[in-house]
C-alpha cells in the first residue's frame, strides 16, 4: 500500500500542509470534511434528546427507542472491519459523496419511520455511513494537507465532533419539543446534504492508489506499533466511558447540583473539548507520542482531583472543564498515534482505530453499568484515573515507530 504518496495524487503539497500554509481549495476540502463529521455525528446523538416523543408516537418503551442508538454502534463495529476492503479501488471523493448520500437517505428513512423496525434500519444506514467515513478520514486527510499535518488536518475534522456532541442532544430536544421529533430528525437528512455538497464543490478526485485487503489488515496487526496504538486507544476511551457516562450522578450525590448547575459543568465539558481538540491537533503534529502522553496524564490529573476535591463546587466545575479538554484531545492524539506506526497503509489503520473505538465504548459502558450499580459513581472516577494513568505509562514507554512491517 502507499498511502504516504497520496498527497500528491490531490495535487497538494505536503510542505506546504507542514508549514500550515494550506490553500483555499484545502481550507474548502477540510470544511466539508468538518461538516460531514458535524453531521454524522449530530445524528448519531440526536436520539438522546428525543426519546420520549419517539416512544410515544412509535408505541414503544423508551428503553427500546434507546436500542436505535445500539443499533448505530453494533452496526458501525462490523462495517469498520470491512468498509475498506469493499470500496476497493474507487475513487475515494465518490465514496465519500456517496457515505453523505447513504446518511440523507437513513435519516430520511428515519424521519418518516412508520414503526421501530424501519427506524432502526434507518438507524443501522447511518451507522454504515458513520464508520465507514472515519474509517477513511486519517487517509482522506493526509491526502488533502499532508502527512506531516495529520494533527492539524484530523482536529478540524474533530471539532465537528465536538461541536456536535455539544449541539445535538439540545437541539434534538428543543426542535423535537417545537416542532415534532421527525422534524428533527429531517433536520439531520438536511445537514448530510450540506455536507454532501460541500464535499462535490470541495474534494479534490482522489484515485485509489492501491485496494485493501483483509490480509493487509491481518499483516497490519503484527506490527507492534499498531498493537500498542489500539491498547492505547481501549485503555483511554474505556476509561473515559467508565466515567464520563456515570458523571451526572457524581455531581447530584458527591457536588450536590441540581439540574441547572449539572448542565452548565457540561456545558464547560463541551467548551474545553472543542479547545483541546485545537491543542491536540497542534502538538499531534509535533509529537504523536507526547500528544497521547499529555492526554492521559491531564485525565488521569481531573478525575483523581475529583475523586478527592468533587464535593466542592468550584474544583467540580474546573476539573470536569479540565476532563473535557483532555477529552477533545484524545481522538486526535490517538489517531495520531497509531497512524504514524503506518503511515503506509493509512486505510487500513483507521479501520483497526473504529474497531478499536467501538470496543472502547463497549467495554466503558458495561464496567462503567457495573460499577456504579455495585460501588458508587466516585470508583468510577477511580477507573477513569487508573486506566488514563496507564495510557500515560504506555506513550512514555512506546519506542519511535519504524514503518517497517
Amino acid at each position: 500500500m502507499t498511502d504516504t504518496t497520496i498527497s500528491a495524487d490531490a495535487g497538494l503539497s505536503t510542505q506546504a500542509a507542514v508549514s500550515s500554509g494550506w490553500s483555499a481549495r484545502t481550507w474548502l476540502a477540510m470544511l466539508g470534511m468538518l461538516a460531514t463529521s458535524f453531521a454524522l455525528v449530530s445524528a448519531e446523538f440526536l436520539p438522546a434528546g428525543l426519546l420520549t416523543p419517539m416512544a410515544r408516537d412509535l408505541g414503544i418503551s423508551e428503553g427500546t427507542a434507546g436500542q436505535v442508538v445500539t443499533a448505530t454502534a453494533m452496526v458501525g463495529a462490523l462495517t469498520a472491519l470491512f468498509s475498506n476492503v469493499l470500496i476497493g479501488r474507487l475513487n475515494r471523493k465518490a465514496v465519500l459523496v456517496g457515505l453523505s448520500a447513504l446518511a440523507i437517505a437513513s435519516n430520511l428513512l428515519a424521519t418518516f419511520a412508520t414503526d421501530f423496525w424501519v427506524l432502526l434500519i434507518g438507524r443501522a444506514g447511518l451507522g454504515i455511513a458513520l464508520s465507514a467515513f472515519w474509517a477513511l478520514s486519517v487517509a482522506v486527510v493526509a491526502r488533502l494537507v499532508g502527512t506531516g499535518a495529520i494533527g492539524r488536518g484530523m482536529a478540524m475534522v474533530s471539532l465537528g465532533v465536538s461541536l456536535a456532541t455539544i449541539a445535538a442532544p439540545s437541539m434534538g430536544a428543543v426542535i423535537g419539543d417545537w416542532l415534532g421529533w421527525r422534524s428533527a430528525m429531517g433536520l439531520t437528512a438536511a445537514l448530510s446534504g450540506l455536507a454532501l455538497v460541500l464535499q462535490l464543490v470541495g474534494l479534490p478526485s482522489m484515485p485509489a492508489s492501491a485496494s485493501n485487503s483483509m490480509g493487509d489488515m491481518l499483516r497490519l496487526l503484527k506490527r507492534r506499533g499498531v498493537q500498542l496504538g489500539m491498547l492505547a486507544v481501549i485503555l483511554l476511551m474505556a476509561g473515559h466511558m467508565t466515567g464520563s457516562v456515570y458523571v451526572r450522578p457524581f455531581l447530584e450525590q458527591v457536588t450536590g447540583l441540581e439540574t441547572g448547575m449539572i448542565a452548565l459543568v457540561l456545558a464547560g465539558f463541551g467548551a474545553a473539548a472543542v479547545l483541546g481538540t485545537v491543542a491536540g491537533g497542534k502538538l499531534a503534529d509535533i509529537d504523536a507520542g507526547r500528544a497521547l502522553g499529555t492526554t492521559g496524564a491531564i485525565m488521569a490529573l481531573a478525575a483523581f482531583a475529583l475523586v478527592l476535591w468533587g464535593s466542592q463546587i468550584a474544583a467540580a466545575f474546573t476539573f470536569v472543564a479540565l476532563w473535557g479538554f483532555a477529552f477533545g484531545m484524545a481522538p486526535v492524539a490517538l489517531q495520531a498515534n497509531l497512524s504514524r506506526s503506518a503511515t503506509d497503509a493509512l486505510e487500513s489503520s483507521g479501520s483497526l482505530m473504529v474497531v478499536s473505538f467501538q470496543l472502547a465504548i463497549m467495554i466503558g459502558a458495561l464496567v462503567g453499568g457495573y460499577i456504579v450499580d455495585s460501588y458508587s459513581a466516585v470508583t468510577n472516577l477511580v477507573v477513569t484515573a487508573v486506566l488514563a494513568t496507564l495510557t500515560l505509562v504506555l506513550a512514555l514507554l512506546q519506542p519511535k515507530p519504524s514503518i517497517a512491517p
